[in-house]
């Protein structure tokens, strides 16, 4: 296939929305990012299943209900109704893949290695600690702590499905039972005021509303006891400026040569490349003129897994 006529391949339909639960929608239809307004909500459930209408109102306000209501009245081609549900699942693709394929999630980040060093950094941060890891997703960073001695992980994860995956995971290979999956957010950790020595977040945290901010930040803060550290592992580009502004402290390692991500198989490359990547042609044009299972961040456009930011409490 050539690289013009890679798609990016959304595998998602209007109905997978069921998949949330009301505080996720509403979370997410609050937040200015995600960029889904009633309108375009609305255009997108033109047609739809009851269930799925109703689902989708009981997360809305009284007024965005009113609003929601008096928009599916409005006449519509299949061809707009087509195009909104479109705009409404890319934009919500990553929140899919969490709840509802989240083992789609687990090849794309068993292959995304984090820079050695950084455990090796923060090991003093973690031997013999009580750690919370916020946003666990399933597991990657928790078996980390537990290899550089922790002696209990806190792993709260909101997506079903990746919880579902962590709790298997737990029970084949964390025989000490070190690791408690817990069902929570980072506005709401399941834990008392200071009662942990360290939190970690990786690759989950930023400085978006509904993937931390303030309220996170805040709430991290509350868990962690005094003289404790809050540490984000290879945290977004874009929220380097934010970090710095609440007093995190940057550290990145030094790294020989490319870091890559690592995939099973070729078939594996191609197929992730598609789904996660499909809107920079660079990738797919990389695999196939090297026909192997790895793709650079520098050909992805992503920084690599190298860095963290850590904060004293």
């Amino acid at each position: 296939m050539a690289s013009s006529d890679v798609l990016f391949n959304n595998p998602f339909s209007i109905d997978d929305l069921l998949v949330f639960d009301q505080e996720n929608l509403r979370s997410m239809l609050a937040c200015s990012h995600s960029q889904i307004s009633i309108q375009l909500l609305a255009r997108g459930l033109h047609a739809t299943s009851p269930a799925l209408v109703q689902h989708i109102a009981a997360s809305l306000s009284p007024e965005q209900q009113q609003q929601f209501q008096q928009e599916l009245q409005y006449p519509l081609t299949g061809q707009e109704t087509e195009q909104a549900r479109k705009e409404i699942l890319d934009r919500l693709f990553w929140e899919l893949v969490y709840w509802k394929t989240p083992e789609l999630y687990e090849e794309l980040t068993e292959g995304e290695r984090l820079h050695e060093g950084i455990f090796q950094s923060i090991q003093s941060d973690l031997a013999e600690k009580i750690v919370l890891d916020a946003g666990a997703g399933s597991g990657r960073a928790s078996f980390e702590c537990l290899r550089f001695g922790a002696a209990r992980v806190y792993a709260v994860e909101p997506s079903p499905g990746l919880l579902h995956l962590l709790r298997k995971k737990v029970q084949t290979s964390d025989k000490d039972q070190r690791i408690q999956p817990l069902a929570g957010r980072f506005t709401r950790i399941p834990l008392p005021d200071q009662s942990v020595d360290t939190t970690i977040s990786c690759s989950a945290f930023t400085a978006l509303d509904d993937q931390g901010g303030e309220e996170g930040l805040a709430e991290l803060r509350r868990v962690t006891k005094p003289d404790g550290k809050i540490i984000i592992i290879w945290p977004r580009t874009e929220d380097l400026d934010w970090f710095q502004a609440h007093d995190f402290h940057y550290v990145s390692m030094p790294i020989q040569g490319e870091m890559s991500v690592h995939f099973r198989s070729f078939e594996c490359a191609l197929h992730s490349a598609r789904l996660f990547y499909g809107h920079n042609p660079a990738v797919m044009d990389y695999l196939q003129k090297v026909q192997k299972p790895e793709i650079p961040f520098s050909v992805i456009g992503m920084n690599p897994p190298r860095d963290y930011f850590w904060l004293a409490v």
